[in-house]
């Protein structure tokens, strides 16, 4: 007989395979779970890798896209800079052909109806008749122009002609507009418009002119342009900055630069922003200019005024371009005997007329095609040298 205690004690093994056995299909199911879990896995990873490289592929395409894109717009953007440039160079052409240096006759309204015209005929191809009133027969003469303005052309059709000019000095050209004429024949009336006034309808030249330069140099977003003031007056051979406070212990020498050209390295410059911050500048100049009564002009100017701007500009390539506008309003010239000058109004008439001189002994020299030029013989004609030439 087996006692219920011994029977216990013969199962005990039996219990213990079985519970061996539980935890071993416990084991099994978890492998058989986490490969289950590593198939998957890997077949996401073949899939990622798949993709990832289908990515890879693409991308490289847009880069070799993206890349050849850039050239075509690289090469589009050379085409229309070089474009460009060619533009401006024939434009530039164009304006040499017209002619470098052109000269325009205004002739100025009669004062009052009892006064007689010297003028007898005017041509369609810029010639000009002229006569003593009084001695017809005997005292014709005839000049020859680019073109004639009669007294009724309004300013605005006055700078249409040189208007083309101001572009050119956005080109990196110099220029030069000057009035040149007898006292009281309206010089400062067409370069600075009416007693030199803002708030008038018929501006003047240099108003115009700088209007024009601002808003070109506003629509060229390829080119950033520095723009700088300068006004002197050469009064008595000698020069005097304008924009100075104290014009009467101020002034200038003029010196040679290593290029050869006249400059005034001690003249004020003012940097510019817009058209009415160099006309507020005009305003200072010309009070500060020299003036005085003669017998042909209650307020004749005894000074030849310089308003000069350069102009700096620098395009996305770097190029540099450096330029200037001279607008120049030219004292009064007057034969002394007719000026009833005497004393310090002699002395000035007769500074003003050789000055006006040499600035045409220069004209005609360059027009002539002159080996030399006589630029040294005043010192109008040495500021003026680098429009000029």
């Amino acid at each position: 007989l087996i006692s219920p205690e011994g029977a216990a004690t013969k199962n005990e093994p039996n219990q213990h395979i079985e519970c061996s056995n539980s935890q071993n299909e416990n084991r099994l199911r978890l492998l058989e779970a986490q490969e289950s879990e590593l198939l998957e896995l890997k077949t996401m990873f073949q899939e990622v890798k798949v993709d990832f490289r289908s990515l890879q592929t693409q991308f490289q395409d847009d880069i070799t896209e993206l890349g050849h894109n850039i050239q075509g717009i690289s090469k589009a953007a050379l085409g229309y800079n070089q474009a460009v440039k060619e533009n401006r160079n024939l434009y530039n052409m164009l304006q040499e052909v017209r002619g470098n240096i052109r000269v325009f006759c205004r002739i100025r309204p009669l004062m009052n109806s009892k006064s007689i015209s010297s003028i007898e005929h005017v041509g369609n191809d810029g010639s000009i008749m002229v006569c003593d009133p009084y001695k017809p027969q005997t005292t014709r003469k005839i000049f020859q122009f680019n073109q004639i303005f009669g007294p009724t052309t309004t300013q605005d059709e006055i700078y249409r002609e040189t208007q083309s000019l101001i572009r050119s000095v956005m080109d990196g050209y110099n220029v030069c507009i000057l009035a040149y004429g007898q006292t009281g024949s309206g010089k400062t009336h067409t370069m600075c418009g009416p007693s030199g006034g803002l708030s008038s309808n018929d501006l003047g030249i240099n108003y115009m002119a700088l209007n024009d330069l601002f808003t070109i140099s506003t629509s060229r977003e390829d080119v950033k342009y520095d723009i700088r003031v300068q006004m002197v007056e050469i009064y008595n051979e000698q020069v005097r900055d304008l924009l100075s406070e104290d014009t009467s212990s101020t002034k200038l020498d003029i010196r040679s630069s290593s290029n050869g050209l006249f400059n005034l390295p001690d003249a004020k410059m003012c940097p510019v922003q817009s058209p009415s911050d160099v006309m507020t500048l005009m305003l200072l100049g010309e009070k500060h200019r020299a003036s005085g009564p003669t017998a042909m002009n209650n307020r004749s100017s005894r000074s030849h005024s310089i308003l000069t701007v350069h102009v700096n500009g620098k395009d996305i390539s770097g190029n540099v371009s450096c330029s200037c506008l001279h607008l120049v309003d030219l004292a009064g010239s007057e034969r002394v005997d007719r000026s009833e000058a005497t004393g310090d109004r002699l002395k000035e008439a007769q500074h003003i007329n050789k000055s006006l001189s040499c600035l045409g002994d220069v004209i005609t020299a360059l027009a002539q095609k002159n080996s030399h030029i006589p630029y040294r013989n005043s010192k109008l004609t040495q500021l003026l040298q680098s429009s000029l030439g």
